[in-house]
Order: C-alpha cells, then sequence, then structure tokens
C-alpha cells in the first residue's frame, strides 16, 4: 500500500475544537510499514512529525509546519481468554467509544465507565484517561510502541507506563513513543464501578436495581451528553482543567471561606479540588469574548463558538488560570497538548 501524502491540508476537521489551521503535510497510516514509510519520509524531507488520533486532546494555535501522522489502523482482537478474564488488544487508531461499546457487546465488563469520552485507543494511555472512577491503568494488560530513536518495538507493562492523574510515560517523552496497539484485561463477571453518585442516581431514577455494565455506560452517557457538549456541534476538547491538587492547609484554608467547595482527600495527604467548581464559584461559566468561551452548562469546558482561533481560547485559558491563582492560590494545568 503506497503513502499518500497531502500538502498544505486544512486541519479543521481534524481537530474538535474545529480550530482552522493548516498542516505542511499529512498523511494516513493503516499499519506498521505505513507508519515507518511515513517517519522515513519526514527524515528525508527533514519535517518534524505530529501524531494525530482523534484530535481531541488538542489546542492549535497557528499553522503546523510538520508532517501530521494520523493514526488510522484498525483492528480488534481477543488475545487471552480464560472464562472470566479476556485480554482485547486493539489498534491505536480505533475510535475510543465504538471500541469501548463493542466491548459491551460481547458481554464484557471494564470498559463502561469510560464510555463516550472522544479520541483513540492509542490516545487513551497517553493521558490516562478516566472518568467515573476508573481509569486506564485499572483495566490496563499492556501495549505495543515505536520508539522513534531506536526504530525497535518495545513492550509497555503498567509499570513501565508510570501512570499517572492524567500523565503517563508517553505525555513525559512526547515525540519519542509512537503507540500502534493497547491490551486491555476485562471480565465476564459483573463487577462494576458505582461510586460515582449521579451515576447511582441516574440508575436509581431508571428503576435498575442490579445494573449491567451496558446500564452503567447508558446512564454515564445521559451523564455526559447532559453536561458536556458534542464537539460536531460546539467545538470543545472537553474538560480543559486537571483538577488540581493541593495541601491539605490550602484545602482547609479554601473550605472556611468556601463551605461548598468541592473537594476529594488524597491517600497521599493531598486533596483533588474540583477545577470546575473553582472556575464557577470565579464567575467564568458562560462567559464568552467573540468566539471564544466557557460552556454555559458546564464551566470545565472551553468552547470555540465558531471562528475562535487557538491563540484567543489559549489566551482566555490563561486568563482563567491566573484569576484561579489569584483567588485561591490554586495553579490550574490544562489538559490538552498546545500546539
Amino acid at each position: 500500500m503506497s503513502l499518500q501524502v497531502e500538502h498544505n491540508v486544512s486541519l479543521k476537521r481534524l481537530n474538535t475544537f474545529g480550530i482552522e489551521a493548516s498542516a505542511k503535510a499529512l498523511v494516513e497510516v493503516h499499519d506498521d510499514e505505513q507508519l515507518r514509510a511515513a517517519l522515513s519520509f519526514a527524515e528525508q524531507q527533514q519535517l518534524p512529525v505530529l501524531l494525530l488520533g482523534g484530535g481531541s486532546n488538542m489546542l492549535i494555535t497557528g499553522n503546523i509546519d510538520a508532517l501530521v501522522v494520523r493514526m488510522a489502523t484498525r483492528g480488534i482482537n481477543i488475545i487471552e481468554d480464560d472464562a472470566d478474564r479476556v485480554v482485547v488488544e486493539a489498534q491505536a487508531g480505533e475510535p475510543w467509544h465504538p471500541f469501548v461499546q463493542w466491548s459491551l457487546a460481547q458481554g464484557f465488563v471494564g470498559l463502561e465507565n469510560l464510555s463516550l469520552i472522544p479520541g483513540t485507543v492509542g490516545a487513551a494511555p497517553m493521558q490516562n484517561i478516566g472518568a467515573y472512577g476508573v481509569e486506564i491503568k485499572d483495566v490496563f494488560a499492556g501495549l505495543t510502541a515505536l520508539d522513534r530513536e531506536s526504530g525497535e518495538l518495545r513492550e509497555f507493562s503498567a509499570e513501565d507506563c508510570a501512570f499517572a492523574y492524567r500523565d503517563s510515560v508517553f505525555k513525559q517523552q512526547p515525540g519519542r513513543w509512537v503507540i500502534l496497539r493497547v491490551r486491555f484485561a476485562l471480565s465476564r463477571r459483573n463487577v462494576l464501578h458505582l461510586g460515582y453518585g449521579p451515576v447511582q442516581q441516574r440508575l436509581q431514577a431508571q428503576g435498575i436495581t442490579d445494573p449491567t455494565a451496558t446500564d452503567v455506560s447508558q446512564a454515564i452517557c445521559a451523564i455526559r451528553s447532559e453536561k458536556l457538549p458534542d464537539p460536531a456541534q460546539l467545538g470543545n476538547a472537553g474538560s480543559f482543567f486537571k483538577n488540581p491538587l493541593v495541601s491539605a492547609a490550602l484545602a482547609e484554608q479554601i473550605s472556611q471561606l468556601h463551605s461548598d467547595v468541592v473537594a476529594y482527600p488524597q491517600a497521599d495527604g493531598q486533596v483533588k479540588l474540583a477545577a470546575g467548581w473553582l472556575i464557577e464559584r470565579a464567575g467564568w461559566k458562560g462567559f464568552r469574548e467573540g468566539d471564544a468561551g466557557v460552556h454555559k452548562l458546564q464551566a470545565l469546558v472551553l468552547v470555540n463558538y465558531g471562528n475562535a482561533s487557538g491563540k484567543q481560547l489559549l489566551a482566555l485559558a490563561q486568563r482563567i488560570q491566573h484569576d484561579i491563582a489569584e483567588r485561591f492560590g490554586v495553579e490550574l494545568e490544562m489538559e490538552p497538548n498546545v500546539l
């Protein structure tokens, strides 16, 4: 299969913010051989490389003077099956939510809490995606990645990935690793994570007392659809800021001034604060300046109302960061990669 390189390509349809920007060159790769050919082409042309999955975790602030390599690999295989435990391997280019739905259709439990998250399978370990009490690390069984420094394939265990809150070795070493395939340890037993209050409330309201994994997935899809805008309708990258970890002393100080602060004590003595609560309390929810804004229903989401530039959205994010630091003494960290 020959490599088809496009030049001066608009990236608007390839990033969920819907930012208008162009790439000097773009290629879609469908297998390992094409990936190696694309990387070789970039080296020959002396072009940097930008890997692209679903474009859901990036904020583009200008034209990309690079070869954009879009991972379009497909394929899902069951590689281990011992009755209760099943290991499933998915190619990096598989869209995440359809993969979750596929797993549920097979009767596999484990990914239901991660329903309706945008992006691709390959991007999931990079920032250890998580929602409603479950993170990738909880169901991770390994992955295969290409080392761009040596050209060799490497197998990663969970320990090798150095997973942390919205973080991993792949995020810490940007550009070095190309994730090719990811493996997940799933179960046929109905072991569910129902610790998140809104999920329990949704199931109870529906009269579901003995939920299945599919019931949990449908409840979470409904909650997310109500709280988060559809990128196809309103440009966004989901949650824009990480929930900050602060000292217990600072959390107590904030609590004395704001008794309704949303805070979660951690095992290491720190406290995780809800970034959305901080931003909403500071008055940013629903803010709009031109086509750059903060979503009216979820303060954690920055949105593009049509023609906002990446620089305008970045400037808005930085204003919010500065304001939260001034008001609460809390530093907010952006989740998307800023390009």
